[in-house]
């Protein structure tokens, strides 16, 4: 048989009938396979995951095919749970493809050191600015004679005298000794002024651990 004939006959037309069906039934299982792999149509609900711990989080999201990373670990506040998620991306409620990856931020486990800043010699408006923008608290306000009012005379922690530098705790308590403003005296007075003001114990430095978070 010519082609030409054989390119006319009835069994080339069936075979490319065959042809074209088994191309078309291939195709139309490869997308609806495709389909499946990568959950293209489908849509799941992001949960709320705040104040989960990670292994919490891993547990519910497995369950409905997601991902997760933890992104940072955040300032330590101590009325949320410890290692509990306190921020999510996407947030709950938003509709993500399967296998999406749920990024976290953590609360710390506990508050991070910084160092006590040099207040000596600053005023009480400066000094009290100066703590809350490190993280540390304002504590007990006392006097002790001296010619610079409001001025700056000591810190302390727990009554113990505590230098600049020291690494203490977030949102430890500073108690501030200031000046009263209403001694005038000279230089043959100093003397006299130490004795009015008894040395305090100095806080160590190297047993700040022993000293609660938030004092």
């Amino acid at each position: 048989m010519s082609l030409r004939k054989y390119l006319t006959s009835k069994v080339f037309f069936a075979q490319l009938l065959a042809a074209t069906a088994i191309v078309a039934l291939l195709a139309f299982f490869f997308f609806h396979w495709i389909t499946f792999v990568t959950k293209h149509s489908e849509e799941i609900l992001v949960p709320n995951l705040k104040r989960l711990t990670p292994d919490q989080v891993e547990d519910k999201l497995d369950e409905l095919g997601l991902e997760y990373e933890i992104l940072d670990t955040l300032d330590y506040v101590p009325n949320y749970p410890k290692l509990a998620v306190m921020l999510q991306e996407p947030e709950s409620g938003s509709k993500v493809k399967g296998g999406r990856t749920i990024y976290i931020k953590i609360n710390a486990d506990a508050y991070k050191k910084v160092q006590v800043p040099d207040l000596i010699d600053k005023t009480y408006r400066q000094a009290v600015p100066t703590l809350k923008s490190i993280g540390l608290t304002e504590g007990t306000i006392t006097y002790a004679p001296h010619i610079g009012k409001d001025m700056v005379l000591e810190m302390r922690i727990n009554g113990k005298k505590v230098k600049p530098g020291t690494r203490v705790f977030k949102a430890t308590k500073i108690d501030l000794v200031l000046g009263d403003g209403e001694v005038v005296f000279d230089e043959s007075d100093a003397d006299s002024l130490l004795r009015i003001l008894p040395e305090p114990e100095v806080l160590p430095e190297d047993n700040l651990d022993s000293i609660t978070n938030g004092q």
